[in-house]
């Protein structure tokens, strides 16, 4: 601090940081960038790693120098500020959201008419993660459980769907609600056995149920196909189907309102189902969020003790947020699968849990707007970063390590608005 303040920079403390993250970029860079995999052999590719060390102590070099200016200490002290918990607004404070809300309503529903077959499907692949980043914020973000193996309530939301249809012929309208219910049950029924459990011991149990439900769908062959998974079948519009030609010679959807027909019209009418879904999950927990059960997750969160030493059922506020978490995910399963057409157990590994983890942390957690946001972050910049699908994994990891440094409560955290105190009452 003497030193900045008589402006004068201390080279050599910026070369032994330049030197440390280069030691430490070699550790991480070396495995995963120095040795390319070719069939049972691999070759060294030490220049690549050099590059990227050489880099970095570069950046960090200058960085440190920048950092012991006044400049420098000012940024610094911004990271330190206090108020990293809720963000208590003023009372009389009107949220931008009221004229961002139809604004986006607006814009989602011009959208499908302006955009192409892969745009739609990128975009109907964020508002799944949405879904399943909203239900898992309830969970993790609201009521402070950490639940490493979410991505099985999304498995039992998909293989209702193709289950359904391949043994009782139920359709897609059926399947919707029917998943969510039992996807809550699945929650509910986790749920009892977790309830003295925390931190790590519960995101062991909650991993290895994931891991159960995945491993059940991968072996019982006679029953969910195995390996080789199982047909879905597309959604239907009052009976009316949207290829080209309807099975046992009904109408299909283009004939029946007499349109030229559209190979996407399944797309559409995806997107225009979940975007609804979507709209009616964020008006729900938003709601939730304002109502005493909200609050309980909120305070189960903070300290479970005093939860419990306010008076609060402490068995049935986690119940409550297993239950609805898990039927979030149940919901976007069934469109997932719907979506893609086939269901098969590759598809819910446990990176998918973290991705959708990544999602809540990255958002904020309990924030609705900042899970939102990263949905579509972490759906949409994989697909445009195809070129360097060498990388995306290594960027992914990046990303996590800025964000946890420049804001570790996410990229929106929560914000209340305050309430003016009647008059005749103490502050």
């Amino acid at each position: 601090m003497s030193a900045a303040n008589n402006n004068t920079i201390d080279i050599k403390k910026s070369f032994v940081d330049a030197i440390l993250a280069g030691l430490i970029s070699l550790i991480v860079f070396g495995p995963i960038v120095g040795v390319v995999l070719q069939g049972y052999s691999f070759n060294m590719e030490p220049m690549r790693v050099a590059w990227l060390v050489g880099i970095v102590m570069v950046g960090r070099f200058f960085l440190s120098l920048f950092l012991q200016t006044e400049k420098g200490l000012s940024v610094l002290q911004g990271f330190e500020r206090p108020g990293s918990g809720v963000h208590v607004l003023p009372p009389d404070y009107k949220s931008r959201l009221r004229w961002v809300i139809p604004l986006v309503i607006v814009l989602a529903i011009i959208f499908p008419f302006m955009a192409n077959k892969y745009v739609l499907t990128v975009v109907i692949l964020g508002l799944i993660y949405v879904l399943l980043g909203l239900g898992l914020n309830i969970v993790v973000g609201l009521a402070g459980l950490l639940d490493l193996g979410y991505v099985a309530f999304y498995a039992i939301g998909a293989y209702g769907m193709a289950l359904g249809y391949h043994y009782l012929g139920l359709g897609f309208w059926t399947v919707l609600p029917l998943a969510a219910v039992a996807a809550g049950l699945a929650g509910c029924i986790l749920g009892f056995p977790v309830l003295r459990m925390h931190g790590d011991y519960l995101a062991i149990v909650t991993l290895g149920f994931g891991e159960i439900i995945r491993l059940i769908l991968n072996n019982w062959l006679s029953f969910t196909g195995g390996p080789n998974g199982m047909p879905v079948p597309s959604p239907t519009f009052m009976g009316l189907e949207f290829g080209r030609r309807a099975k046992e010679g009904g109408v299909p959807f283009h004939e029946f309102f007499g349109l030229d027909y559209n190979p996407d019209l399944k797309f559409i009418f995806i997107y225009t189902v979940l975007f609804l879904v979507v709209l009616a999950v964020l008006y729900i927990k938003h709601r939730l969020t304002r109502m005493p059960v909200g609050r309980a997750w909120e305070a189960l969160r903070e300290d479970e003790i005093a939860c419990r030493a306010m008076g609060l059922n402490h068995v049935l506020v986690k119940l409550s947020a297993f239950t609805l978490g898990a039927s979030t995910a149940g919901l976007a399963g069934v469109f997932f699968a719907s979506y893609q057409g086939f269901v098969n157990p590759s598809s819910f590994t446990f990176f998918e849990s973290a991705l959708i983890l990544a999602i809540v942390v990255l958002g904020g957690m309990g924030s609705t707007v900042g899970v939102v946001i990263a949905a579509f972050v972490l759906t949409v910049a994989p697909e445009l970063l195809r070129s360097f699908s060498e990388y995306r994994v290594l960027l992914f990891g990046i990303l996590m390590v800025l964000m946890m440094i420049w804001r570790p409560r996410g990229l929106i955290r929560i914000s209340r608005t305050g309430v003016t105190p009647r008059k005749g009452v103490a502050p």
